[in-house]
């Protein structure tokens, strides 16, 4: 979507993702080395009562479908970060994920009046749409740009 599509209110949801077991296992031996997230035998008598994702594989999922689903073929060019960031529940191997965006801002910097600035809620819940992340962003795009490239 380019920066104009946007606006206030706009609610996009995208397709699911299917979390594996071995994605879990795999993403928290090279990122999160936890236990939770590694053993799948101590997982089960541990706190989540199973093996449960990263919160941080959480977030690579989700930006993984806004970036082919929503964001490929914009100007977007970059974020500043987050205002905040939650994982209210854990996700499971098996769970099929899903991202709902919803636009809080849009706008044009004062500054930079090419680039325009977008603040957004992203939520991502499974198929029992149990929320698994809660998070607002602000991304730049750059409307400005005469090609926009895309993510292959």
């Amino acid at each position: 979507m380019k920066f104009a599509d946007f606006h206030v209110d706009l609610v996009l949801k995208t397709s699911s993702f299917k979390v594996t077991e071995e994605e879990i296992i795999q993403f928290a031996k090279a990122y999160d080395p936890q236990w939770f997230h590694t053993n799948i035998e101590a997982a089960k008598t541990g706190p989540f009562q199973g093996l449960i994702g990263s919160g941080w594989m959480t977030c690579g999922i989700a930006m993984k479908l806004v970036a082919n689903e929503i964001l490929n073929g914009s100007e977007s060019n970059g974020s500043p970060g987050l205002a905040y960031l939650r994982w209210p529940a854990p996700v499971r191997p098996g769970d099929e994920l899903f991202v709902q965006t919803t636009v809080i801002d849009q706008r044009f910097s004062n500054s930079k009046p090419h680039m325009g600035i977008l603040k957004w809620r992203w939520q991502v819940f499974n198929q029992s749409n149990i929320e698994v992340l809660d998070l607002e962003a602000t991304s730049f795009f750059d409307t400005s740009m005469k090609t926009i490239p895309t993510s292959e």
